[in-house]
């Protein structure tokens, strides 16, 4: 993800992350099907996808703790 995504992706809303996330959930949980029966041309692609996800939970959970405070 490039910088300017990475902040456009940082300044969503909480339920803006949720949606995000949930869709990038449902891309990696194809991809790892389809790596199983077929292999991907490019398995990097798995990593990307874990990355993002991550991502989106800090900043999901940063929002959280901002909230809380």
């Amino acid at each position: 993800m490039k910088t300017k995504e990475k902040d456009q992706k940082k300044n969503l809303s909480a339920g803006e992350l949720k949606t995000a996330l949930t869709q990038l959930r449902e891309k990696q949980f194809r991809l790892r099907f389809k790596h199983r029966v077929t292999p991907l041309a490019n398995p990097l692609e798995l990593r990307a996808v874990r990355r993002d996800i991550a991502r989106l939970e800090t900043y999901l959970r940063q929002k959280q703790l901002a909230g809380k405070e």
